[in-house]
């Protein structure tokens, strides 16, 4: 078993484990949209690259029911614990797998389709790991990709200059990282090189109101991620206390709108 839980950028405790859940509410919609689209379907061998603790693990378990698999792909040994201890007994058709996705070892043509996630932006070299999907695929198999479009659609209104330069100070961290924030920009690109034939893609924007899960989704995460930039370096812990008090301020306001970081659904076919 291989386990490297260091490089996520929000670590994966438990309170990161609530927060993915949240996250999962709120975009479960979208999920079952794009399953449903790629036909994902009874008896499925589906690949979950990138599951975490299993939240998506669970509703394609749900799809694909005892006669298929869902193979369960992340890297965090936590996260295959969680799966191991809190999903399997119910769910035994899911196989959680702990390694990278660059060692990640399937049998050519095992699979039906694939889910990932908010997975390969935050990966070196997501060529080689499409590449790696498409040869584990069976002909015909989807592959259904949810990723980051434009990270820097993310604004909070009305402006309030130390939140908003918080949130671009971590756009900026992202940016000066060695992998794509916004790789779901290129993987049309990535994927027309391996001939993969893309069937349907559409843009998943979110606009948030104060007080609901959509505009908790953006701030859990600032109150995770913000203290992290002042350790890099980033921001000052002053800025970041003045972030949060503006974010206060504004979550007052029942006008105030947030704008998620803009998503993309790609889903393409194996011919």
């Amino acid at each position: 078993m291989m386990s490297d839980d260091k490089p996520y950028i929000l670590g994966t405790d438990n309170e990161e484990i609530k927060r993915l859940e949240l996250q999962h509410k709120i975009w479960l919609s979208e999920a079952k949209n794009g399953w449903f689209s790629a036909n994902f379907s009874k008896n499925n061998t589906i690949l979950d690259l990138g599951s975490g603790p299993g939240t998506c693990s669970k509703e394609l378990a749900k799809i694909v029911g005892t006669g298929g698999k869902i193979i369960s792909v992340d890297k965090s040994s936590h996260y295959i614990q969680y799966i191991e201890n809190n999903l399997q007994k119910k769910f035994p058709q899911i196989i959680p797998i702990c390694t990278s996705f660059e060692d990640l070892n399937l049998k050519p043509d095992s699979i039906d389709h694939m889910f990932c996630r908010w997975s390969l932006a935050w990966v070196q070299n997501p060529n080689k790991i499409i590449s790696k999907i498409k040869n584990y695929l069976k002909i015909g198999g989807k592959m259904v990709f949810h990723e980051y479009y434009d990270w820097s659609t993310h604004q909070i209104f009305p402006f309030k200059e130390n939140i908003d330069k918080c949130i671009k100070t971590a756009l900026k961290s992202f940016k000066e990282s060695d992998s794509e924030i916004d790789v779901g920009a290129f993987i049309p690109e990535i994927l027309d090189s391996f001939a993969v034939k893309i069937i349907n893609n559409r843009l998943m924007p979110k606009l948030a109101s104060p007080n609901t899960n959509e505009w908790k989704w953006p701030t859990t995460f600032y109150k995770s991620y913000f203290p992290r930039l002042i350790e890099m370096g980033y921001l000052t812990r002053s800025e970041v206390k003045d972030a949060f008090s503006e974010l206060e301020q504004i979550e007052k306001l029942h006008f105030a709108r947030l704008a998620c970081p803009l998503m993309i659904e790609i889903i393409a076919e194996k011919n």
